[in-house]
């Protein structure tokens, strides 16, 4: 490791601020957004999470949020890098969990090549939080074996996912599909999942806003998936789970309200 890099002692971590939730933080998240003298934030990181900072860290907002004018991943990089070298105590603050789609690897690796170690704080991601508060799980031994994350939006020349391909696992392994930044693309990609072989009438569900006290959520099926989208009003961002675990969320919603039971924490 370069020495240089610690000379004045600064110190990097990247934080998953969780879904939204400030009860959701892990503890030891808290800990770091409470120590940080630089705080680094993305857009879906609520001002909840970001009142936990001490009242003399500078706070420095680096949005990146897809159809939005966006902060260039470069100079989020170098900027990083640079605090860090000037003695700062760096919290890059992102939603959810730095390395699911939050691109913390890209972010890690480039730290890491300037000599500079990144300490990493899980956050949990939309993905769970999401169907959790409608009370159904993204696995069940009756009706998933497992689960995939993946991602909706590719980056520019990537030829994106095989939707049909992942259809054919998917059905076959008896796999839950959670899909994120998946709005823009919800034609295609629900088009797609049905001609790979995965059934119309497959449960489905669409989480905004996943865990915030204005989330809005819609159970249907993957063949209105996307119409059920746009009728309800229904935008970013948003998680898609598809899926046989979705049976049954919306008469346990009914009988089931979530209260409201929040408290101050850390």
């Amino acid at each position: 490791m370069n020495a240089s890099a610690h000379s004045k002692h600064g110190s990097c971590a990247l934080v998953g601020a969780g879904p939204g939730d400030p009860e959701l933080l892990t503890i030891k998240a808290c800990k770091a957004i409470q120590s940080a003298t630089v705080l680094l934030v993305d857009d879906l990181v609520s001002q909840e999470i970001v009142d936990f900072a001490s009242p003399q860290a500078r706070i420095i907002y680096v949005g990146k949020r897809g159809g939005c004018k966006s902060t260039p991943q470069a100079f989020i990089e170098k900027l990083m890098e640079t605090e860090v070298r000037q003695g700062e105590h760096v919290v890059r603050l992102k939603g959810g969990d730095p390395f699911i789609f939050g691109r913390g690897g890209e972010e890690v690796e480039h730290l890491r090549a300037a000599g500079i170690e990144v300490q990493v704080i899980n956050g949990i991601t939309a993905g769970l939080a999401g169907l959790t508060s409608l009370g159904a799980p993204l696995t069940h031994r009756a009706h998933a074996h497992g689960v995939v994350f993946i991602t909706g939006h590719a980056k520019p020349g990537d030829t994106g996912t095989d939707w049909r391909a992942l259809a054919a696992t998917a059905q076959a392994a008896k796999l839950t599909v959670v899909i994120y930044m998946g709005v823009s693309s919800v034609e295609h990609i629900t088009a797609e999942l049905q001609a790979g072989g995965l059934p119309a009438s497959m449960p489905a569900a669409i989480i905004q806003h996943a865990s915030l006290p204005h989330q809005r959520h819609a159970i249907t099926t993957l063949h209105e998936l996307a119409t059920t989208l746009h009728t309800e009003n229904l935008a970013s961002p948003s998680v898609l789970v598809i899926g046989d675990v979705v049976q049954g969320v919306a008469a346990w919603a009914q009988q089931m309200p979530m209260p409201d039971t929040r408290q101050a924490i850390c």
